[in-house]
């Protein structure tokens, strides 16, 4: 770990945390390492079961990589194959939560973008800037942002590279609600100690099938689901579910 990276677990939340706010928690080698390790911990704890990801400060969620940064790699192969915060992120096994406090400019859009579910502070700004610097985005910036908000307006901000705010973000779908800045990570966390109770394994599968969805020819998706809630259907959990539901009690859910 990094100083520059926060990772904590309370209860059933994990809450990583960008923590470079004088840099706009711009993210540096040293810090996509940390968000790797931390993804990695979420992946095999089974203590976890939602993880929230916000930014320090009151400016930014995250200005994406350090610029500063990017001439470190000798070759343009080896910094394609860099390992990358946004894949990590996007990998993770429990459902995710960005909380967009300020700018989540380039990589931090993508690392928005690589989360389940995004909420966002008034004070909140959305970019693709890469352009104005001479490249494109490489998190997964084309396909999020098409699958979110359309193919238009995924060309207008990949093709532009100019900002759009919290309230267009909503309109658009990017994000799912909008919050005074002081409300945000308190909504963030009520959202996910909701996730947290729900079963474990249903809510990690809910999140393989919504990924699938979008990959998959309609029939084939249906199949696929079915056949998950099937799985679910054979878990531990899903038994408590049926007994506390006969019961009238709430479920104690194991991840079994």
């Amino acid at each position: 770990m990094t100083e520059d990276i926060s990772f904590t677990i309370e209860g059933h939340v994990a809450t990583l945390v960008l923590n470079r706010p004088q840099k706009l928690n711009a993210v540096t080698p040293e810090m996509s390492s940390a968000i790797i390790s931390a993804a990695k911990e979420c992946n095999t704890n089974d203590r976890v079961r939602c993880v929230l990801v916000t930014g320090a400060g009151p400016k930014s969620f995250c200005a994406g990589s350090d610029i500063r940064e990017l001439d470190a790699y000798d070759t343009p192969w080896n910094f394609r194959n860099r390992p990358d915060y946004c894949d990590a992120i996007r990998h993770m096994l429990k459902p995710t939560i960005a909380a967009v406090n300020g700018y989540a400019f380039g990589g931090g859009l993508e690392t928005s973008l690589s989360c389940d579910i995004r909420i966002a502070a008034t004070n909140a700004q959305f970019a693709a800037p890469e352009i104005k610097l001479g490249w494109i985005g490489g998190g997964g910036m084309a396909a999020f942002l098409s699958q979110s908000i359309g193919p238009s307006n995924a060309a207008l901000m990949i093709m532009t590279g100019d900002p759009i705010n919290a309230e267009t973000a909503l309109n658009w779908g990017l994000v799912s609600e909008v919050l005074p800045p002081e409300k945000l990570l308190d909504r963030a966390r009520e959202i996910a100690a909701i996730i947290a109770s729900r079963a474990p394994i249903a809510a990690e599968t809910a999140k393989l099938n919504l990924r699938a969805s979008v990959s998959m020819p309609q029939e084939k998706a249906i199949e696929y689901e079915r056949d998950l809630q099937t799985i679910c259907f054979a878990t531990q959990d899903a038994a408590e579910g049926r007994a506390a539901f006969k019961e009238k009690r709430a479920p104690l859910f194991q991840r079994r």
